[in-house]
C-alpha cells in the first residue's frame, strides 16, 4: 500500500494583513485532500481559483491561515523543518529563468546540492544524474539563457531532480512554452514518475496535458469541485464549461456527435482511443 505524501486537513489560506485577512476571501477554502507516493495528479481551474496558492502550499512558501497541512507526516506550520520539506517537494515555476543562478548549466544544477553540504565527489555523480533523467547531459557546459524555452525547463526540473525530492510541483511550467517544449517537459515528467516513483503535482491549463496524469483534480473559486481518473473528470462535460473551462479536443468533438444524435461516449480522451472506437462501429 502506498503511503500518503501530502495530506491537507480541512486547509484554508487568505492573502494579507491581520487586518486585510478580516476582509479579504480565502484564496483556497477548506481544502481536504490526500496524494499517495508516485501519484501524478493535474490540477485544473480558472484564472484565480487558487491553483497556484495551493502550489504554494505544498512547498511551505506559504502557510494555512486554517487547517493544517502535512507532508510526509510533518506539519508545515510547525516553523522546524521547512528546509526538509521543501527538499522533499520541489517547485518548478512558470518562468525558469527566476530559477537559475550560474553561468552554466552544469553549475546550476549543483547549487542545491552544494547547499545541501553534499561531498564534491557525490554532487558530480547527482548532477551527471540529474541532467540524464532530463534529457541535458549534452548541454552541461551551456549557459541556461542561451537555451530554448523547453530545454530551459528541463534544467530547472534537474535542479530539483539534484535535491533528490520525492515530489515535484510544477506551477504553470508549460505556460510559457511553444507545443515541442511542452512534449519535451511532459515526456520527461512521465518517465521521471514511471521509473523514478517521484510523485508529480502538474497544475496546467492546458487540458491535453492533464490527460496523461493519473488523477485530476478541478480547483473553482478555492475550492475543490472535482477529483478522479482523467476520463470520468472530463466526461462532465458541460459541468466542466460551467466552470469557464475547456475539455481536450477529442472529448469535445465526441461530445458534439452526442450532441447530434450519435451514440458515442464521452470518456474519450486521444486520437488512439477515438480511432479504436470509431473502428469498432465500421
Amino acid at each position: 500500500m502506498k503511503n500518503t505524501i501530502i495530506k491537507a486537513d480541512n486547509v484554508s489560506y487568505i492573502y494579507g494583513t491581520d487586518n486585510e485577512k478580516l476582509q479579504n476571501s480565502p484564496a483556497v477554502k477548506d481544502l481536504d485532500l490526500q496524494i499517495k507516493d508516485g501519484e501524478f495528479v493535474a490540477v485544473i481551474g480558472g484564472n484565480g481559483c487558487g491553483k497556484s496558492t495551493f502550489a504554494r502550499l505544498l512547498n511551505a512558501l506559504l502557510i494555512p491561515t486554517k487547517g493544517v497541512l502535512y507532508i510526509t507526516n510533518r506539519r508545515t506550520d510547525s516553523g522546524k523543518d521547512v528546509w526538509g520539506i521543501r527538499q522533499t517537494v520541489g517547485m518548478v515555476f512558470q518562468n525558469p529563468e527566476n530559477q537559475f543562478v550560474a553561468t552554466s548549466v552544469e553549475e546550476d544544477v549543483a547549487f542545491g546540492p552544494e547547499n545541501l553540504g553534499i561531498s564534491p565527489d557525490e554532487i558530480v555523480e547527482t548532477v551527471d544524474k540529474a541532467l540524464k533523467d532530463v534529457g541535458m547531459e549534452e548541454y552541461k557546459e551551456f549557459a541556461p539563457h542561451n537555451l530554448s524555452g523547453g530545454q530551459k525547463q528541463r534544467v530547472a526540473i534537474a535542479g530539483i531532480l539534484a535535491m533528490r525530492p520525492k515530489c515535484i510541483v510544477l506551477d504553470e511550467a508549460t505556460a510559457m512554452l511553444d507545443p515541442a517544449g511542452r512534449k519535451e517537459v511532459l515526456t520527461v515528467l512521465k518517465r521521471l514518475n514511471e521509473e523514478e516513483n517521484i510523485t508529480i503535482i502538474h497544475i496546467t491549463h492546458h487540458m491535453e496535458e492533464a490527460t496523461i496524469a493519473q488523477r485530476v483534480i478541478v480547483i473553482n473559486d478555492g475550492k475543490i469541485v472535482m477529483d478522479g481518473k482523467p476520463s470520468k473528470v472530463f466526461s462532465r462535460v458541460e459541468e466542466i464549461k460551467e466552470l469557464g473551462l475547456e475539455v481536450p479536443q477529442v472529448t469535445e468533438l465526441f461530445y458534439e456527435l452526442r450532441k447530434q444524435g450519435y451514440d458515442v461516449p464521452l470518456d474519450v480522451l486521444t486520437v488512439d482511443e477515438a480511432f479504436e472506437f470509431l473502428n469498432g462501429m465500421i
